[in-house]
């Protein structure tokens, strides 16, 4: 049981990154991003074949963080001036063509014999049977340091413009500052932490492939922020928590249920999320948390 909630926790840990990504590109930007798991993937590449090929994990990891956040950065310069549908779109489109040529250029990337072999950072420094455990804490103090980061950016006069760009652009414009690059620079935030995780995973299964990548990340993202709320950091990690419980503690279920095989446990696992959804969407609409907001913010709103 231990070693099964070391293993819960560390991917609560690697969804809470991809939560947190996500809320910074669509709860404060206002930017969707359909294409959360092919960036995400492309994290878990980089640091792969570069662990593979005898640079340091951490070093990897750097880079891996690096090339998203670039990538990220070139997908909105051509992207962004869409409307929020046609975004959607063109980032999902974007995702599709990273996982076919990760899929198919074997030469670059190994093809559909995945990657394996990956070796985990500061592996060394762990005690003998102490690999898991280890490499938990460090995926919680990646959390920690996102979620203290964000949450500094989040109160900070650019969080204000990034939210002040989702909400009205046309009055930043006016104001003399360039929507265009604010949100160049949020997607390139966004998609350092989407490479931070992708690294994270495959630093953790140690083979990667391209059929562990697909919508259901992307799916559980915006699952991570919609019951979190938009915009709240501490929501996301709270219910990227309860997210994956809820999907993982329903497995127990076959032993509780007779007569319940693998292929109904899995509908009934994906009936059960989605009724919560649903129930909170109706109940909570906003989600669990709140958006950070200036204490001038409250005061004007109390008013009304």
């Amino acid at each position: 049981m231990t070693v099964y909630l070391i293993a819960t926790l560390t991917l609560v840990a690697i969804a809470a990154l991809a939560g947190l990504a996500l809320n910074l590109q669509w709860g404060m930007g206002g930017l969707v991003n359909f294409g959360l798991f092919g960036f995400y993937m492309l994290g878990a590449y980089i640091a792969g074949l570069l662990t593979v090929q005898g640079l340091p994990p951490l070093v990897a990891l750097g880079v891996a963080m690096l090339g998203v956040a670039a990538l990220s950065a070139l997908s909105a310069l051509i992207s962004v001036r869409l409307s929020e549908d046609y975004l959607a779109i063109v980032t999902l489109g974007f995702a599709e063509c990273l996982r076919l040529v990760i899929s198919y250029e074997g030469w670059l990337t190994r093809g559909m014999l995945g990657v394996s072999g990956i070796e985990r950072p500061l592996q060394a420094w762990w005690p003998r049977g102490w690999g898991d455990t280890g490499f938990l804490l460090l995926a919680l103090l990646a959390v920690l340091i996102v979620y203290t980061v964000l949450q500094a950016l989040a109160r900070s006069p650019f969080g204000r413009l990034v939210r002040a760009t989702r909400d009205d652009p046309g009055v930043v414009e006016a104001l003399g500052k360039s929507v265009l690059g604010v949100r160049v620079r949020v997607f390139a935030i966004g998609g350092a932490i989407l490479g931070l995780a992708g690294s994270l995973h495959a630093f953790y299964y140690s083979y990667i492939d391209p059929t562990q990548f697909g919508p259901i990340i992307t799916a559980y993202a915006f699952m991570a922020v919609v019951v979190g709320g938009r915009g709240s950091n501490r929501g996301v990690v709270a219910s990227a928590f309860t997210l994956i419980f809820l999907l993982e503690g329903s497995r127990f279920l076959i032993d509780l249920v007779p007569g319940l095989g693998a292929s109904e446990l899995a509908a009934i696992r994906l009936f059960l999320v989605g009724v919560g959804l649903v129930a909170l969407l109706i109940f909570k609409p906003d989600g669990f948390g709140r958006e950070p907001r200036s204490a001038l913010a409250d005061k004007t709103s109390s008013r009304f």
